[in-house]
């Protein structure tokens, strides 16, 4: 048995090697290139204006944008269920929850006087003057007085 001896030289290598070399070099920086460029194209700002969308990703986005809008600030929901007791039951239970609600959660104390001015004036309109008046308490600096008083003049 008879064994061949053909030497592979590097020339005899062609045209394959070379090419596969080449893009052993240039694919990684092809790819790295074009993820940053992709990561660029990102809008990670959160506001739609200045995002870059395709026409598949459109409704996504509006859908994105719903969900924001519909994303309230605690202080907003707390005012509406707020005002929604202060409606059902009456400006002392109101009062109460906004107390309750401000030593609960101290982030909320900057919003508590105007919180218990619009219930003041919101009292003034459900149960006139003098009586949102007798529900007045010390909550934040006694901004609902100041509420009834505001409505009231």
């Amino acid at each position: 048995m008879k064994h061949s001896t053909t030497h592979i030289t590097r020339r005899g290598r062609g045209p394959a090697r070379r090419i596969g070399r080449s893009l052993a070099l240039v694919l990684p920086v092809v790819l790295v290139l074009s993820g940053t460029l992709a990561v660029t194209r990102v809008n990670w700002s959160g506001s739609p204006s200045n995002s870059v969308l395709t026409a598949s990703d459109a409704s996504v986005a509006e859908v994105a944008v719903h969900d924001r809008a519909r994303a309230r600030a605690p202080q907003d929901v707390l005012r509406d269920q707020l005002l929604t007791e202060l409606q059902e039951k009456n400006p002392g239970v109101a009062l109460t929850h906004l107390q309750q609600a401000v030593n609960g959660r101290p982030s909320l104390a900057a919003h508590c006087a105007s919180i218990a001015r619009t219930l003041g004036r919101a009292a003034v309109r459900i149960y006139g003057p003098s009586r949102a008046q007798s529900f007045a308490r010390p909550v934040c600096d006694t901004s609902f007085a100041s509420g009834v008083l505001a409505a009231h003049s």
